[in-house]
Formats: structure tokens, C-alpha cells, sequence
């Protein structure tokens, strides 16, 4: 063999192994429930601090041998205790504080339930060192957060600025339905592509059965009121009711009807083209 047919041979097996090596490493796709049993099953192999906000949320890094993805883990679980509340004592403005991982998990059963799972990570209640706490998948392909689009100006153009507007108000009938008290600006994502992510619900499902902000509720998905009217309260038990109390559910059928009242309403009074979409 000449030297320069030994040079290409060489070349051209360099090139194949490096393809190998990034196939090798590249994260197959996978399913939401092969998701979901990932992070239930998949190994722990390295954990560090998130950074961002209170609740001292881990990014955890998972393999299986085939898959290696990172998750979130928050395990915070605090409450007002009986004799708090009994003297009045409030924290963050409420008196029946409730700061629970377990919102998280709630949350995503709840956001299957209503067709949303795509603007919400997938969620599993695992233990971590003895402890137990939220697994929730880690956002690939993020390009900013709310805060962070605000800061910059960014804006969706053409049909991506349409699909955002109606995921921002699938997003707030979302946290009217659940009473989320902590939707901030680091709570809501942008991927590539602007598919909005919801994350971090350990501050809703209050039990107060009013709506925080329905004039916020001015537009609708049409299958989301559609599933919003079709839910029964054995339908959330079913999924959630391992993370919700009987009277955190009473609280939230109670919401549902007044979301559904209210684009009732607006749609007697507007038509249905105006606020349905």
C-alpha cells in the first residue's frame, strides 16, 4: 500500500471512530414514560447545587448503562405548624404556608391529565441519601428563562410569537387551576424552538377555592377547557391524590369550575372565535 493510500486509510478510520464515539454518547430519544421510568430507576452518579432559588434543589446526573441525562431533585417539604398558624404567624404573606416537593409531582400528574405535559417536565416522587424529594427530567435545549428574555428583549416572530401567546395563557389557566403562588420569572423556560416550560410548583395547590387573577383568564386552547369540564375529582384522587389532600382537591374542582364559568362567560359575550383558539 503507497503512503498516501496508508494516510487516507488512516484518516477515514480516525473520521469512523469519531463518529462512533458521539453515537456512543448521543441520548437516545425517549418516550415520556421511558422518561418517567428512567428517573425512577436510573443510577445516581454525581449531584451539585442548582443555584437558583430557596429550596436547595440538586441537578443530579443518571445513567442506566445505555442513557445518561441529569434531573432536578427538591425534597423540600415545610408547613406551618398547628401552633404557627393558631398564633397568626405568617410566612411569605400566608397563614397556612405550604412549601412541598410533592406539588411538583401533583403538578405533572395533573398537567398529563389536561394534555400539558409537553410545558412541564416529567415528575416522580424517588428518595435521594435517605431522603425523599421530586425527580423531575432535566429541560434540554433551553435558550432562556422569562427573566432572561425580559432582560434582552427577545421576542418570538411570525407563528412562534402566536404558539408562546397561547402556551402564556394555557400557562396561567394552569396556575389559576392549581393557585400557583410562586410562578416567577426563573420558573418559566424558552427551548429552542419556543416550546415554554413550566417548573417548580412546590408553592401552589392552595386551599383557598377563589381564583387569584381571572381577568387574566381572557383566551382558551379549545381541548384544554374540553378536558378542564370532562375532569372529575376520581380522575385527580387517581393521579395525584398520593401528594393532595382530600381538601387540596375539594379546592381545586372548586377553581375548575370557575375557570370553566368564566370562559362560559366571556364566550357568551365575545364568541366563541374571540376566545377560543
Amino acid at each position: 500500500m503507497s503512503p498516501k493510500s496508508l494516510a487516507a486509510v488512516l484518516v477515514l478510520a480516525a473520521a469512523l471512530a469519531v463518529g462512533a464515539s458521539v453515537e456512543a454518547h448521543r441520548t437516545p430519544a425517549l418516550t415520556v414514560d421511558e422518561q418517567l421510568a428512567f428517573l425512577k430507576t436510573a443510577r445516581v452518579v454525581n449531584a451539585r447545587p442548582i443555584g437558583k432559588g430557596v429550596t436547595g434543589a440538586l441537578r443530579l446526573t443518571l445513567t442506566d448503562g445505555v442513557v445518561t441525562h441529569d434531573a432536578s431533585f427538591q425534597s423540600v417539604d415545610d408547613r406551618a405548624r398547628p401552633h404557627e398558624v393558631s398564633q397568626g404567624k405568617r410566612f411569605a404573606g400566608e397563614l397556612l404556608f405550604v412549601d412541598s416537593y410533592r406539588y411538583n409531582v401533583a403538578a405533572w400528574e395533573l398537567a398529563r391529565l389536561l394534555g400539558l405535559e409537553a410545558m412541564m417536565p416529567p415528575t416522580v416522587e424517588r428518595y435521594y441519601r435517605g431522603e425523599p424529594g421530586a425527580f423531575s427530567w432535566w429541560v434540554d435545549e433551553v435558550m432562556m428563562d422569562e427573566g432572561e428574555r425580559e432582560r434582552t428583549n427577545t421576542q418570538p416572530a411570525g407563528m412562534d410569537a402566536v404558539r408562546v401567546g397561547r402556551q402564556r395563557q394555557q400557562m396561567q389557566v394552569f396556575a389559576e387551576l392549581v393557585r400557583d403562588t410562586d410562578r416567577n420569572k426563573g420558573n418559566v423556560l424558552y427551548t429552542k424552538g419556543w416550546q415554554l416550560v413550566m417548573l417548580d410548583f412546590t408553592r401552589a395547590f392552595r386551599l383557598r377555592p377563589e381564583l387569584r387573577l381571572p381577568q387574566a383568564l381572557t383566551t382558551c386552547d379549545r381541548d384544554l377547557l374540553d378536558r378542564l369540564r370532562a375532569l372529575h375529582k376520581q380522575d385527580v384522587s387517581r393521579a395525584a391524590g398520593r401528594h393532595l389532600t382530600p381538601f387540596e382537591i375539594d379546592a381545586l374542582m372548586k377553581r375548575r369550575d370557575l375557570i370553566v364559568e368564566r370562559f362560559d362567560r366571556l364566550v357568551a359575550e365575545r364568541g366563541a372565535s374571540a376566545v377560543l383558539f
